[in-house]
């Protein structure tokens, strides 16, 4: 919900900031005095088209900043598109400023935002209806979206089928169109895994095969540096290693006993003689294994050559051909599955099933909820200045399916007795078309606790009415306003209104005044009020020719009347107050 809006500088306001509360809230005022002001004010910081004309003469720029609570279908959105805030801070922080130049920039929780964005979040904040602003009841995804809650859908499962059957057609009729590139692709692919195949690379080969190679052509080399170093270790002819190394140990033990010292020397010669004899061993295995294989070495020669010419001619590296291989097998695989196209009719039948039997099932449910629906909103439309008038939610097959299913769904009304249903979009007033929505809004409530006016997902919290009594008057105006008191109880609602009888019945009233200053500039604020400051605002609002004592009086009864008849705003039900 709105909790608040500040303005600065904006049309004729130099600076307000206004709290609001849950419940019923009108403004009002003399004709104007700016109360619809406020309305392009709130817009504006949703993403609406601004111009330079907003900007109050003389001043720099204009500012709008709007506080709402934060409703948790947006939660994921804005940590998404990087707006996310301490997931404990509860509020949603919007801002727009244009300069006296007409440029525009807009913030969500304090990160620069693009208008795009700013609208994506008013879809699930609020939902404006009046003489020029009727926003979802001519949406066709909306109003499917309010026949569909009252008909308890949930359509994310059609929309999926819709994407497998939209897939598989897309599949065979690319498989159709490229056949002949597709057969070009296939035996290219058969054609070089053939000749790969000849050759077999496994994975890790090639670093084996080549370290053999480097063994085996470098074996004598091999065999004679063995040969020294085992000379140099054992060789009995002259002095080596191992007999040296003896002979220190064998000198050392003999004087060991006069000095200590010595012992951890000796212990070292020793540790030094049994790697040298270690060492040995390991030699004489060496050469007792060694060969020169000249036949597996021209074996090596032979593959090694082959492999290289493979990976110049595939331009990839030696030890790569094996992965190479895989892929193209991979490839020919589903190149092959691609261009079957009996088997992709047969997954686009399968898919096409699965989307008629649940898109029928869908359209089914959206027909048993439109009469009732229907019938509903153009029985309260009788009592809001549209007797005789007519609602209808029309269901039109579709020529071609969508994701949404086989119909279309639309909200026609005929205003009058006699008069034909046309859709609300030609409708010429915009007071009709605030009442209709009201008329919804009021028919919602109850079957659908989550719904108002938009029955998108979670439904918007705070709906907006301006001025939509125009045109109204005596028990009509009763009637709106008490069906605007009982939307309140489950809704955040707004109203401009020009009627006292509308606005005796709301929880807040602010009132709208417009004054010059004493440099000669007009301004516009707005102050909240109650008690007697109200009533006279209520009084002010019944003018007529009655004298001012006999108008206040009447509305001084009608808050009392009002007040004590009020109903209560509780979790999931309506309930009203005992009388006084």
């Amino acid at each position: 919900m709105l909790r608040r809006l500040a303005l600065r500088d904006f049309v004729i306001v130099p600076a307000l900031e206004l709290e609001f509360h849950t419940g019923f809230s009108v403004l009002t005022g003399e004709t104007g005095a700016g109360k619809s002001i406020l309305i392009d004010a709130l817009q504006l910081a949703l993403g609406s088209r601004g111009d330079v004309g907003l900007v109050r003469e003389g001043a720099a720029r204009a500012e709008v900043s709007a506080d709402f609570d934060t409703p948790g279908a947006l939660r994921q959105w804005l940590d998404d598109a990087g707006f996310g805030a301490d997931p404990d801070e509860a509020m949603l922080l919007l801002r727009r400023a244009i300069d006296a130049q007409g440029k525009s920039r807009a913030w969500i929780n304090g990160s620069p935002a693009t208008l795009l964005q700013l609208r994506e979040v008013a879809d699930h904040l609020l939902d404006i209806h009046g003489q020029h602003a009727w926003q979802s009841l001519t949406k066709p995804s909306a109003t499917r979206a309010m026949v569909d809650a009252r008909a308890g859908l949930d359509t994310a499962d059609l929309a999926s089928r819709f994407a497998d059957r939209k897939a598989a057609a897309e599949v065979l009729s690319s498989a159709r169109d490229r056949s002949e590139e597709l057969s070009r692709e296939r035996e290219r692919l058969v054609w070089q895994i053939s000749e790969l195949d000849k050759l077999g690379p496994a994975e890790g080969e090639w670093a084996e095969l080549s370290a053999e190679h480097q063994r085996l052509a470098n074996a004598q080399a091999l065999i004679d540096a063995v040969r020294r170093a085992l000379d140099s270790v054992t060789d009995a002819e002259r002095a080596n290693a191992e007999a040296l190394t003896s002979r220190a140990v064998d000198v050392l033990c003999d004087v060991s006993d006069h000095d200590p010292r010595i012992a951890p020397v000796i212990e070292s010669l020793q540790g030094a003689l049994a790697q040298l004899q270690d060492a040995a061993r390991s030699l004489n295995n060496y050469l007792g294994h060694a060969d020169l294989e000249p036949e597996r070495l021209a074996e090596l020669d032979a593959r090694l050559s082959t492999w290289m010419g493979m990976a110049r001619r595939y331009r990839r590296p030696p030890d790569q051909l094996a992965a190479l291989l895989a892929q193209w097998r991979a490839e020919l695989a589903a190149l092959e599955a691609a261009a079957d196209t009996a088997a992709l009719e047969a997954r686009l039948a399968q898919a096409d099933r699965h989307y008629l039997a649940e898109a029928q099932r869908v359209g089914a449910a959206r027909g048993r909820a439109a009469g009732p629906l229907a019938a509903a909103v153009t029985e309260a439309m009788q009592d809001l200045g549209l007797a005789g008038g007519r609602f209808e939610v029309a269901l039109t097959p579709l020529a071609v399916p969508q994701s949404q299913g086989l119909e279309s769904v639309e909200f026609l009304v005929a205003g009058h007795a006699g008069s034909t249903p046309r859709p609300l979009a030609k409708v010429a007033s915009g007071g009709e078309l605030s009442r209709l929505a009201l008329a919804i809004a009021i028919t919602t409530l109850d079957a659908l606790p989550e719904v108002g006016v938009k029955a998108q997902a979670g439904g918007v919290h705070t709906l907006i009415f301006d001025e939509i009594d125009a045109g109204i008057g005596g028990a009509v105006g009763d009637t709106v306003g008490a069906l605007m008191q009982r939307l309140g109880c489950q809704r955040q609602v707004l109203a401009v209104t020009h009627l006292a009888q509308v606005a005796a019945c709301a929880d807040h009233h602010y009132v709208v005044s417009k004054s010059t200053r004493a440099d000669g500039l007009t301004a516009s604020t707005v102050v909240p009020v109650s008690g007697e400051a109200r009533a006279r605002e209520v009084a002010r609002m019944l003018g007529g020719e009655r004298l001012a004592d006999t108008r206040l009086a009447h509305a001084r009864a009608m808050l009392q009347s009002n007040s004590t008849g009020r109903p209560s705003i509780v979790t999931g039900q309506t309930r009203r107050r005992s009388k006084s």
